[in-house]
């Protein structure tokens, strides 16, 4: 015996796997969002002609003009941010951290903070600068 089947069908369209989809490019973007952001808006020294490339990741310090650390765009102290740091490292071994200090910012507080993570373990730690159009 052969069923044969009406000549309705079902129009019906399943929602859940675009919600699916939705949710996990919504979570992406909520979780790099932050990653791109620059920090806090610091003059930088200007240096050589060349650019720095890299495929990895990198977090941002920024020390201010006033000596004040910053991760990402949030004030910190030097300590919290080293903690901070050793935390993100757990997640990504191959993290690079960019340093960047104002143009006017104390010396000795850069390297402090440069000091500081090279003492726990940080291999690849850069110092952010202009390029120099001459």
């Amino acid at each position: 015996m052969s069923r044969r089947r009406s000549g309705v069908s079902d129009a019906n369209m399943s929602l859940t796997p675009m919600i699916d989809v939705m949710t996990t490019l919504l979570a992406v973007f909520m979780v790099t969002t932050p990653m791109m952001m620059t920090g806090i808006d610091i003059d930088l020294p200007r240096a050589g002609t060349s650019a720095m490339t890299g495929n990895d990741h990198s977090i941002q310090i920024s020390v201010d003009a006033r000596g004040n650390y910053y991760l990402l765009d949030q004030q910190l102290p030097r300590d919290e941010i080293v903690k901070r740091a050793i935390a993100m490292r757990g997640e990504n071994p191959n993290l690079t951290i960019t340093l960047s200090g104002d143009t006017h910012a104390d010396y000795g507080a850069v390297m402090s903070m440069m000091g500081k993570l090279k003492d726990v373990g940080f291999q690849r730690v850069g110092l952010r600068t202009k390029l120099d159009n001459k």
